[in-house]
């Protein structure tokens, strides 16, 4: 195994200059820099982690807590926070956590030395955080003085609206459960969607407080007055993944009787149709938190992300 002697000795540099460019300090001439990165690819050189932190006085790994139930976006958080961070020499350090105590024991372990920031992930309770190094990620109710990336679930839930009118949906139910977060922000955007396509508001076609998608749906298709409706918002491609059999069961067809929107994220599974989805970009998302770990020039305060509309006949099959 190569040494930061052997990649000393082949640039032509002393350790020290070797260790100022692979920590990316500045100061270092070009030249030099040049060389020390090329005989660090020859000799396939990999610098030793601990020794590096202890005189850097940083660990080089992020924390990251997840505190949502979503597999499917969490898997497309963590791929992108991994693939962005490795191109910075960063690690990741993962926790899951489901209660508002269980996010604050990860992030007070992960605080003690294990990590020089910290991300959290999808929480859908207040968490009253003020560390600088703290960075939450579609999280409810950021403080002002907390780093943050906020969805825009108001945009979301209106473009969505839009949508369906103009594919000639014009009863459109929203199942938005207790618990998802952001029902204030989703229920303007439905409520700006209707106004803009001179739709309607009724109060029968709404579901906020039901525990789950499955017992607001039952509830849905149970009532007289509702029967006629001829699409459905929800909250994420896991909701419609439930709602859909559902549907099919009282021989109700996806898209044809009934076109199901999903407010986050899209299906991709056997037995269930593609459906219309605001899909938001992890990899924009990803960089941008990078960026700020790296540069932390100034803070990133309070960034929104928007999401696009994916529509079915635009994936290739």
């Amino acid at each position: 195994m190569s040494t930061i002697n052997d990649v000393s000795r082949l640039a032509g540099v002393s350790k020290a200059t070797v260790s100022r460019v692979l920590s990316g300090s500045r100061g270092v001439k070009e030249a030099s820099r040049q060389a020390v990165l090329k005989a660090v690819d020859e000799l396939n050189y990999r610098p030793n982690v601990i020794a590096q932190s202890l005189l850097s006085q940083s660990t080089g790994c992020i924390g990251v807590i997840c505190a949502q139930d979503n597999i499917n976006q969490s898997t497309g958080y963590l791929f992108a926070l991994e693939k962005q961070l490795s191109q910075h020499q960063k690690h990741l350090l993962l926790r899951f956590a489901n209660t508002k105590s269980e996010v604050m024991n990860a992030l007070d372990e992960l605080s003690c030395g294990l990590c020089d920031d910290i991300l959290i992930i999808g929480a859908r309770f207040p968490l009253n955080i003020d560390q600088e190094n703290v960075i939450l990620v579609d999280c409810m109710e950021a403080a002002d003085n907390v780093n943050s990336i906020q969805f825009d679930h108001a945009f979301a839930a209106e473009t969505a609206g839009n949508f369906l009118a103009s594919q000639g949906r014009r009863q459109i139910a929203l199942i938005y459960p207790h618990g998802s977060g952001f029902a204030d922000q989703v229920l303007l955007g439905y409520k700006h969607a209707l106004e803009k396509n001179f739709l309607p508001f009724n109060r029968n076609l709404v579901f906020m407080e039901a525990t789950s998608s499955s017992v607001a749906l039952q509830e849905l298709l149970n009532n007289a007055s509702t029967l006629n409706f001829n699409a459905l918002l929800v909250a994420d491609e896991q909701e419609a993944q439930r709602v859909i059999p559902q549907l099919q069961a009282f021989n109700k067809s996806v898209p044809g009787d009934i076109m199901v929107f999903s407010l986050a994220g899209s299906l991709h599974l056997p037995g269930i149709p593609t459906i219309p989805a605001i899909e938001y970009s992890m990899d924009a998302m990803a960089a941008r938190i990078v960026s700020w770990l790296n540069e932390k020039t100034q803070m990133l305060d309070s960034w929104v992300l928007r999401g696009d509309l994916i529509i079915p006949e635009m994936r290739k099959r």
